[in-house]
């Protein structure tokens, strides 16, 4: 896949789960990350917001889709 992001992104196939709006939850595949983002993978075709929380292995990242592309979403991970 390509890089959009410019960062060396370390390949991963780990779950995750997007957190959006209190009790919304959707699971997903994280299939790269870096210190600064990651490209997730989605199972659905769900509307997700510009703007939620991944959780990985319990660790919380608050996220920016920077890129969608099918069912794949580039994110940036913004500092809280």
């Amino acid at each position: 896949m390509k890089e959009h992001s410019g960062r060396l992104r370390r390949r991963t196939f780990k779950s995750g789960t997007i957190s959006y709006t209190g009790a919304d939850q959707i699971d997903c595949i994280v299939r790269n990350i870096s210190e600064t983002g990651a490209c997730i993978q989605i199972e659905s075709s769900a509307a997700i917001p510009n703007r939620f929380i991944l959780v990985i292995n319990k660790a919380l990242y608050l996220c920016h889709v920077e890129w969608r592309a099918g069912r794949r979403l580039g994110v940036r991970f913004e500092t809280p």
